[in-house]
């Protein structure tokens, strides 16, 4: 019976981007070549969607930049937002949204399973919802695969959490 596990995770920390958000709205207020683009950032935490609306392309994507900086200095990992083409709404203004990937998609927990199965580690991984279960006998085969999937780009951020030793 594996005594020792940890879990593979990737979470969003909401109350950080929601104050990266704010961030990133006072500086487009501020800043000289955005003043009067009428520039919104909206978020949409049930949904986990956020809808950017700018003048026009081009300010959409100052505004995106400016986004992606503050959210980057809160420790928010970029790699778990999506985002979709820009849309032209009405009113002539450029519309983008952005998805945010918080949990693990069951595709994602699938890959980690068979890259951790293939690996030949003598761990067990068992999906259990949106997090990736990794066990093992020993803390030595649990720093390998997590050595292993340290090194191995899934697309999106993981972090390692619940590490138990007995």
């Amino acid at each position: 019976m594996p005594d020792n596990s940890f879990d593979v995770v990737s979470i969003i920390d909401m109350p950080e981007v929601s104050n990266a958000i704010q961030q990133a709205l006072k500086e487009v207020g501020t800043r000289f070549d955005l003043k009067d683009s009428k520039s919104t950032i909206e978020l949409n935490e049930k949904d986990s969607k956020l809808v950017i609306v700018s003048v026009d392309d081009y300010k959409l994507r100052a505004v995106v930049d400016i986004l992606q900086m503050r959210l980057a200095k809160r420790k928010v990992p970029l790699k778990n937002f999506g985002y979709g083409t820009v849309t032209p709404t009405l009113g002539g203004m450029a519309r983008q949204e952005v998805t945010i990937q918080s949990g693990l998609p069951i595709e994602k927990c699938k890959e980690i399973v068979k890259k951790i199965k293939d690996s030949k580690i003598k761990v067990q991984a068992s999906i259990q919802g949106d997090l990736v279960r990794v066990s093992g006998k020993s803390r030595d085969l649990l720093q390998e695969a997590l050595q292993l999937l340290r090194q191995s780009d899934f697309g999106i951020d993981l972090q390692y959490t619940n590490y138990r030793t007995f």
